[in-house]
């Protein structure tokens, strides 16, 4: 195999010294526009390309970001996703995928994390809790980030859509279209990053009179897990009791949800029972389920969280505003 090219080879071709090609790969670094062109050319010439990890050696940076995600099922998380990466390779960071699961809990993936030297975590999933993250072990790691969700860890920044403000429009369109009977299917329960979605719905319910908000829970953000909790929580209600309107924590249940209402029950929406979402990820949108949802800023959001790891905004939870999406499903 051909050897590979050192700094030391463009150096000798360009006619500079070996800190001469370094600083011509270093934004930011002192060196003439002469030289640099000099560097780029040789560098080209002999397919030349910086080793990060021996720069990191010396800066202390690998510019490497570690995104811990928790709950593959959820529709929602590939597209964010791909915007997370995208923006994150724009700038010159390379993102690690840590998968949580059974075999491999957060507490591990953080400590994984911290030996790799990445520069961040975000934490962008449901299962995060208090008393992990503040583990003794995690001292003095990578700074950490939670993305949309709600943080309740002092000096743990988080991303969000405005949640209040989500809740407030979606529940001013169903009391205009008459919905009586509210509803909400949440997920997983967790409590150091709690959506908030629940209650917000609650309060805006209360605000307008609504003495009880009928509470249903699923065990995981799926569209399965959505059915079976829809399933059981009508099977053994009376029929008069059954609520007119279903609001779901995100789309992966309200998917679940409208499968059991219209395979099981054959129930028309929204005649019989109304059914609305979150996220508005690509699925809702389609013919199947013509899902009413609301959708997050999720480029701006993540514009956000990349401006705060690279130090160019304030290390402080940040709020941005959403759209409501009408379809017919309420």
């Amino acid at each position: 195999m051909t050897k590979k090219a050192t700094a030391e080879d463009v150096a000798q071709a360009a006619g500079v010294s070996k800190w001469t090609v370094i600083r011509a790969f270093t934004p930011g670094a002192s060196i003439s526009e002469k030289s640099r062109k000099r560097v780029m050319e040789a560098a080209e010439h002999h397919n030349y390309r910086p080793n990060l990890l021996a720069r990191s050696l010396a800066t202390n940076l690998t510019r490497q970001i570690a995104v811990l995600v928790d709950d593959f099922k959820n529709p929602h998380k590939l597209p964010v996703l791909e915007e997370l990466t995208w923006q994150f390779q724009s700038e010159g960071r390379l993102v690690v995928l840590i998968n949580i699961n059974e075999h491999f809990d957060h507490v591990q993936a953080l400590l994984d994390a911290g030996q790799r030297q990445v520069d961040a975590i975000i934490l962008f999933g449901t299962g995060f809790r208090p008393e992990m993250l503040e583990d003794v072990r995690l001292k003095g790691g990578a700074p950490m980030y939670v993305l949309a969700r709600d943080s309740q860890i002092p000096d743990i920044p988080a991303v969000t859509c405005d949640t209040p403000l989500a809740m407030q429009e979606l529940g001013e369109h169903f009391r205009a279209k008459g919905y009586e009977r509210p509803a909400f299917l949440s997920g997983a329960k967790t409590l150091s990053t709690a959506l908030g979605r629940q209650r917000a719905f609650h309060t805006f319910w209360q605000s307008q009179g609504t003495a009880r908000v009928l509470d249903l829970s699923a065990a995981s953000y799926s569209s399965e897990h959505g059915f079976a909790a829809v399933r059981q929580a009508l099977e053994v209600m009376p029929r008069e009791q059954w609520p007119d309107l279903l609001m779901c924590e995100n789309d992966a249940l309200a998917f679940g949800a409208i499968d059991y209402v219209r395979s099981i029950l054959n129930l028309r929406i929204p005649d019989d029972i109304a059914i609305a979402g979150f996220d508005n990820t690509p699925l809702s949108a389609s013919p199947a389920y013509d899902l009413t949802t609301y959708e997050q800023p999720m480029a701006e959001m993540v514009a956000t969280l990349i401006s705060m790891i690279l130090g160019d905004a304030p290390q402080e939870s940040k709020v941005s505003k959403g759209r409501l999406i009408l379809r017919s499903t309420a």
